[in-house]
């Protein structure tokens, strides 16, 4: 039997004008985003929807903006009838895979991803720390070449996208050297990211540490649909395993390809990208082709989503 997971897209896809379109033709939409704007204190729906792009790019702006997209998308396809089998979220999007799958409340979520956001940004003074996407990366000689280019910093894979494109994470000066070797030991490319700061690699410790307090005084309820998490690539069904899957993947790397192989694994051939962007379609593409997909987070995507779910 056919089975459908939702999948829920993390920082890098947001855009100014995001979620505009889906608030204007869609009710319950919209009162996703009125329920944003009262629960963090400000209005995020008019970030989301006119920018400005500096201020949308602030990583405590980012992660509750793309949250409200993702939920406000997730709603409507409730309205209309669409139910996931299993949910997945990269990185930040994994709190809004854990409010779709009934663990986490919406405003909880918010308050949680607004500080998470804030604690990474103060985790690592600014230019210290660097990302970059490594392309078609010699993975059998990954380990080794990492450790060398430490030299006494850290450098460490933050994402496993696909199997042709790696994030690397850490010092500055320890990712330039690793991104150089990865080069010369056959990566096709090595492409400095636009990041304010250095995600999942141990420099995030001291958010990790923050963010754990705020975790531990949220109620997280057992899942109502499976979610298969970042840092394990598991099955999370029970709310304690969902809330320490979030605190573990603040240092640790998003293991994407891993967990889109666990859903086809588990039967799943259609995934749905709710929310900003179609970062994790194409990347599925690459994973496993067999899988089809479609995006769903704005009203014009309608005809394409209905054309796989129905």
């Amino acid at each position: 039997m056919s089975q459908t997971a939702f999948l829920f897209p993390g920082q890098g896809s947001q855009a100014a004008g995001m979620g505009k379109a889906l608030a204007g033709a869609f009710p319950a939409a919209r009162s996703v985003f009125e329920q944003a704007d009262d629960a963090l204190g400000f209005s995020i729906s008019a970030l989301c929807f006119e920018g400005p792009d500096d201020r949308l790019r602030l990583t405590e702006n980012t992660q509750p903006a793309l949250l409200a997209v993702s939920i406000a998308a997730f709603r409507v396809l409730s309205e209309l009838g669409y139910r996931p089998a299993f949910v997945a979220g990269h990185s930040l999007g994994e709190y809004s895979a854990l409010v779709a799958a009934g663990s986490l409340d919406f405003s909880d979520a918010l308050r949680l991803v607004r500080n998470r956001g804030r604690y990474m940004q103060q985790a690592v003074p600014p230019g210290a720390g660097a990302m970059a996407a490594i392309l078609m990366p010699p993975l059998d000689k990954l380990d080794s070449i990492l450790a060398e280019a430490a030299q006494g910093e850290i450098v460490s894979a933050a994402n496993f996208n696909s199997p042709g494109q790696l994030v690397i994470a850490g010092h500055a000066g320890a990712v330039a050297r690793a991104s150089e070797a990865l080069k010369a030991a056959g990566a096709k490319r090595a492409v400095p990211l636009p990041v304010s700061a250095p995600f999942h690699c141990a420099l995030m410790t001291p958010a990790q540490q923050q963010l754990k307090a705020d975790l531990d005084a949220t109620t997280f309820r057992d899942l109502s649909v499976p979610l298969i998490n970042n840092v394990h690539a598991a099955r999370v069904t029970a709310g304690a395993d969902a809330r320490q899957g979030l605190y573990l993947q603040v240092p640790g790397a998003v293991r994407w390809t891993d967990s889109m192989r666990a859903l086809a694994g588990a039967g799943v051939s259609r995934a749905v990208e709710v929310g900003a962007g179609a970062v994790l379609c194409g990347l599925m593409k690459q994973i496993d082709p067999n899988v089809r997909t479609a995006k769903f987070g704005d009203p014009a995507d309608l005809e394409k989503l209905r054309e796989l779910l129905d």
